[in-house]
């Protein structure tokens, strides 16, 4: 079996973090459990050496190794996922994803998924363009990030709502939460982004193979430690709220990737468990039938929990 080979130097900031943590909080797509089982069966190494405990700490400069085996080939299996069905009809489905709910299989995410659910709602009408992994998916969000998304339901709408996607005539519109106050009421941050060359899990601006990329940023409410702001993209690059809100030094609030290292997992007091962005808005012409079609949803709970403290202090 093939493995795919990352290699992730670790920073001063790394400096003593446990390795499961390490791994989990340097790599995008490696959960920290599956970092586990790798460890655990020897598939890392620092600085050259074989480690099989995931309480070893890192230091500064070390190289962390780490083998991932690729995927075996999947028969991905439908599962009676509970899954809010914003719109459907014969084309396109729009789906309201919870924070939590990874959209695709992958390594360590085999079930559970997005995928898995809409397969079960919408048994074969899917789209095949993106292979068995991913039927039906045009576009996706992280997995802690909750919010609308657009599903294809056969090949003709998948190729229509990707080339809207590739021509930035889709709006996509996020309620954010991100550290410290923004001094502007509106700004717009148009810098590329690309694979951050010091670790290739993660991106940055001005990364490898960088990538035009625009994020029109609106403020909607101050809190002095925070700010609650509208992000809209005209690109969608991975992960562009995010590179671009921590280029900027106001990290979204709760992100474990690109926030402030040694946080904690709690805000005011409530544990969110990864970064507080919320896709609420999400417009597309419709592939049939040539109408613009426009879809909102409300904060998922633990963001209203947080806001609803913040105002309460001010």
């Amino acid at each position: 079996m093939k493995d795919n080979n990352l290699i992730v130097t670790a920073s001063a900031e790394d400096s003593g973090l446990r390795l499961d943590a390490f791994i989990g909080c340097n790599t995008d797509e490696l959960s920290r459990s599956y970092a586990v089982k790798l460890i655990e069966k020897g598939h890392v190494r620092i600085n050259g050496e074989c480690v099989t405990s995931k309480k070893q700490k890192v230091s500064e400069g070390d190289a962390v190794e780490i083998d991932v085996p690729e995927p075996e080939l999947l028969k991905v299996e439908a599962e009676d996922i509970p899954l809010e069905i914003v719109y459907e009809d014969d084309d396109v489905a729009v789906i309201n994803k919870p924070r939590g709910m990874v959209v695709h299989p992958g390594p360590g995410n085999y079930s559970g998924t997005l995928v898995n659910a809409i397969m079960y709602h919408m048994g074969d009408s899917l789209s095949s363009i993106n292979g068995v992994i991913r039927p039906g998916i045009v576009h996706r969000i992280d997995k802690d990030t909750s919010g609308l998304l657009m599903i294809a339901k056969n090949d003709k709408a998948h190729e229509s709502l990707a080339a809207q996607l590739k021509e930035h005539s889709v709006t996509r519109e996020y309620t954010a939460l991100v550290y410290d106050n923004i001094k502007e009421e509106q700004l717009t941050i148009d810098e590329p982004i690309g694979r951050d060359e010091r670790n290739r899990m993660r991106n940055a601006v001005n990364g490898a193979a960088a990538r035009n990329a625009i994020t029109h940023i609106k403020v909607l409410e101050r809190f002095g430690k925070f700010t609650l702001v509208k992000a809209k993209l005209e690109t969608g690059r991975t992960h562009q709220i995010r590179v671009h809100m921590a280029y900027i030094h106001h990290p979204l609030a709760g992100d474990e990737l690109y926030g402030p290292r040694k946080q904690s997992d709690k805000i005011e007091g409530i544990k969110v468990s990864g970064q507080l962005l919320h896709a609420g808005t999400l417009g597309f012409v419709h592939p049939s039938t040539g109408e613009y079609m426009e879809f909102h949803s409300d904060l998922p709970e633990v963001f209203e929990q947080v806001l609803a403290k913040l105002r309460k202090g001010q």
